[in-house]
């Protein structure tokens, strides 16, 4: 039996224990391991240990990220039923009973090693799963330290401990295959390849789509309102998050006043001179490289070697883009804190323009829009995205990467992990969240006969074609 077959073959077995729990000691378990990462002198270690081994993105937001998206998740856990009986409708004779899936695998990134495996778990831990988490190689020991706390915690409440486990290291590509043929749900966050592999492994699995967020910011937005909001969203975490925005396509009408309150809140827009040595640097052959991903400004001033005295200290540097596509790298995704801007002649032109970008990258995550504040404008303009962009998510005057994955002014489920639904190549276009860990069995019982008249059903049809 292999190392991998055996942790599996544990996490079965503590899993069939589990399965016996009621719903108020799976809470309780829930409650105790979440208080894993929320303790603030463990968060503060997985915060520093997570940046010292990755080296990416910031420590006081790796310790905001961990705490805030396990605090709502945990808010979100709370109401929801897992054990027995979830549902029951007298109308349709039907009861429904939440069931759980068995093990699940976890696939987590680099950018996230703390706040993606611990919403894996407690999402996976709610619905009465074992779970077994693959790190990736440069957040192996944040997850490890992870887990020794959450071990801590089950031991708390006499709860097996072989329900959250890991792969051994190193971490492989063939051992997380293996993991994921050997389970009996995949769930997968991370690069491309990871969730390529996930859907490929003939296990069940639900893996995300790319991230490559733009934003508009029309002739109505408060502007000044507006660039605070992207300036929190896009400096946050260095932009680890596949929800922060990589650009911004400003209407015409307001784009010089759009610059200007955008460099009020700390962005420096870059010369054509220093775009094309960032360029250098962040793109090889057309493709993103890794050697600014999650960087600081005044580091990647540094090592793209920028001229503009003001970029060191930036909160985030700006590139202005013409075109989309490979013959504009920009136009991709950055995972950095560099925002690419784009004029637009109106909103429809905006429109057009974000859709073109996503055919080459980015289909399915989300869009972000800032608008009037309320009223007839916001409504149609969010309305106009719903229905033509390719997109599961329009975040309307948020800051998109606090807004996407759930927060505490929106109704989103909190999650680090986002279907992109079938543009971004996923089986689903929700926030991932438990009901994704659950099988769902019904007793459907006889109701009173009801057989509805064709005539009635096609009334709309006869009107307009009477039958000869």
């Amino acid at each position: 039996m292999t190392p991998v077959q055996k942790i599996v073959e544990r996490a079965r077995s503590a899993q069939q224990q589990y399965e016996e729990y009621t719903q108020a000691q799976v809470n309780l378990v829930v409650e105790a391991v979440a208080w894993a990462i929320l303790e603030p002198k463990r968060n503060q270690e997985l915060a520093e240990l997570a940046v010292k081994d990755t080296g990416l993105g910031d420590v006081a937001d790796k310790f905001k990220k961990n705490f805030r998206k396990t605090l709502g998740l945990i808010r979100d856990l709370s109401i929801a039923k897992t054990v027995g009986v979830i549902s029951e409708d007298l109308n349709t004779g039907i009861t429904e009973y939440a069931r759980p899936v068995g093990v699940v695998a976890a696939i987590t990134p680099s950018t996230n090693p703390g706040a993606t495996p611990i919403n894996k778990i407690l999402n996976a831990l709610k619905c009465r799963n074992a779970v077994v988490i693959a790190p990736s190689p440069k957040g192996y020991s944040t997850c490890a330290r992870l887990l020794e706390f959450v071990h801590q915690q089950l031991d708390l409440v006499s709860a097996p401990r072989d329900l959250v486990q890991m792969l051994p290291f190193p971490i492989t590509k063939d051992s997380t295959n293996e993991l994921m043929r050997l389970v009996d749900l995949v769930v997968a966050t991370g690069s491309q390849a990871n969730i390529r592999a996930a859907y490929s492994c003939g296990t069940p699995a639900f893996g995300v789509g790319a991230g490559n967020v733009l934003a508009i910011i029309d002739e109505h937005a408060d502007l000044n309102v507006a660039a605070a909001k992207i300036t929190q969203s896009k400096t946050f975490d260095n932009a680890t998050s596949c929800s922060s925005e990589n650009g911004v396509v400003i209407c015409a009408d307001v784009y010089a006043q759009a610059i200007e309150a955008l460099e009020r809140a700390g962005g420096v827009l870059l010369d054509d001179a220093d775009k094309g040595r960032l360029e250098k640097v962040m793109f090889q052959d057309g493709k993103l490289t890794s050697t600014l991903t999650a960087q600081s400004p005044s580091v990647i001033s540094e090592r793209a070697q920028l001229q503009n005295p003001k970029a060191k200290d930036a909160k985030f540097l700006m590139v202005e883009e013409y075109g989309f596509g490979s013959s504009a790298p920009f136009s991709g995704e950055k995972l950095s804190p560099i925002l690419t801007v784009w004029r637009a002649a109106d909103f429809k032109a905006a429109q057009d323009l974000i859709a073109n970008v996503y055919n080459y990258q980015g289909n399915g995550h989300s869009v972000g829009l800032h608008t009037a504040l309320s009223g007839d404008v916001m409504e149609k303009r969010a309305a106009t995205l719903a229905e033509h962009l390719k997109v599961a998510r329009v975040i309307v005057n948020q800051a998109h990467t606090i807004a996407a994955g759930g927060s505490f002014e929106n109704g989103l489920p909190f999650s680090l992990s986002m279907g992109c639904g079938t543009w971004g190549k996923n089986n689903f276009s929700d926030n991932m969240n438990y009901r994704h860990y659950l099988n769902i069995t019904r007793v459907v019982r006889p109701i009173p006969e009801r057989v509805p008249k064709v005539e009635d059903l096609l009334k709309d049809y006869f009107a307009r074609f009477p039958q000869i």
